[in-house]
């Protein structure tokens, strides 16, 4: 059996991930210093990613995920709590949720960006006690975040926000991150601010919540073997990530504005097409991730790797479809979550995709369409 040749447009690269750095030197001065678990190069990037967040600590963990726990745990939610969170996002919130053993409240997407319904968050927020929001900026688009961090506020209720797609988004100026308690990052290699691994940050203006963060990354020590908070992991980025995390960060923008400008190509060329396209390629999008929706997902995506094109599907499955939660409680009533993992697809955008490609791609789209999809 022959295996399918690599496509000529795909998905991502090793050259997009490296923002055309030779990393090299940087992981070498690493392996010399003999520094590798919580050193200097992990306290400046902290700093640094705080400082572009704006706000005043950055606190770096392991992964996105374990992101999100921590700051659960940080915010003492744990047995008996209940989230608001959103159904379409890949079932990381609920993982962090379902880890600290809250119960997540589904509600549902605004039909037009896909991230949290302020209207069905007040909804929630009137209807049932909840002792914390997670609100995801999927895909890279900011989510309508000044609205639901009000309607957290007016609640009382800790707003948590998980960034990891949407790091340098921006709206009137305010960065993804630093509108809620705590901002969540992952730094997966193909994030927009990746690492060559796995990692991932905390953020907050919050000097005491930043203080328990630090604490529960590390076992819950107070000091070191001296254990003073519970529900502490392990669970630390490394002076490797850090290293080539600082060397990239200074090029996150650049980089974000490349993948705009790829977005701004697609939506000028398919806007006439039965499509659904991502609502902006303004700062509040940092095209993570280029999205678009279609009742023929199917087809399309089989003309689109006849024609050599990668493409996949972010999400497929709602977190309250998923296998692991059949037979449980009734689901909840979510038809814009629903529908839009049933069309969802995602399309090549990332820096350094060539114009070719870029036009490859449009061509192929216009062609599956014309042909009479």
């Amino acid at each position: 059996m022959t295996a399918s040749p690599a496509p000529t447009v795909p998905l991502f690269t090793a050259e997009a991930a490296s923002f055309g750095l030779d990393l090299a030197p940087l992981l070498q001065g690493v392996v010399d210093s003999g520094r590798y678990i919580l050193g200097p190069r992990v306290q400046a990037f902290e700093a640094a990613f705080a400082a572009y967040v704006g706000v005043a600590h950055g606190i770096g963990v392991a992964n996105g995920t374990d992101a999100l726990e921590l700051a659960l745990r940080a915010l003492d939610i744990g047995p008996g709590r209940r989230v608001v969170t959103v159904a379409n996002a890949g079932f990381y919130g609920s993982t962090a949720i379902r880890a600290v053993g809250a119960t997540p409240v589904y509600v549902d997407v605004d039909e037009v960006s896909l991230t949290l319904s302020p209207a069905g968050l007040a909804e929630a927020l009137a209807g049932q006690a909840v002792d914390a929001v997670i609100v995801t900026h999927l895909y890279g688009q900011l989510a309508d975040v000044a609205a639901i961090a009000d309607l957290c506020s007016v609640a009382g209720v800790p707003l948590i926000e998980d960034g990891a797609q949407a790091h340098g988004a921006r709206r009137d100026g305010r960065a993804a991150g630093a509108w809620g308690r705590i901002g969540a990052f992952s730094f997966y290699p193909t994030k927009n601010l990746g690492a060559l691994g796995d990692g991932g940050a905390l953020v907050t203006q919050d000097a005491a919540l930043a203080d328990r963060l630090r604490s529960l990354r590390q076992y819950g020590w107070c000091a070191k073997y001296e254990v003073a908070l519970a529900g502490g992991r392990n669970s630390r980025l490394d002076e490797l990530q850090a290293a080539v995390l600082s060397a990239k960060l200074p090029l996150l923008d650049a980089a974000n504005t490349q993948r705009r400008a790829v977005a701004a190509r697609y939506h000028a060329a398919l806007a006439d097409l039965p499509l659904r396209l991502p609502p902006s390629t303004g700062e509040d999008f940092v095209a993570h991730l280029y999205v678009l929706r279609t009742p023929h997902r199917a087809a399309l995506q089989a003309h689109l790797a006849a024609a050599g094109i990668a493409c996949d599907v972010h999400y497929p499955v709602a977190d309250h479809r998923q296998p692991l939660l059949a037979g449980s409680a009734a689901a909840p009533i979510l038809p814009v979550s629903e529908a839009a993992c049933t069309q969802v697809l995602t399309l090549p955008c990332f820096p350094g995709l060539r114009d070719q490609q870029i036009e490859q791609v449009i061509a192929a789209v216009r062609g599956f369409h014309e042909g009479g999809a």
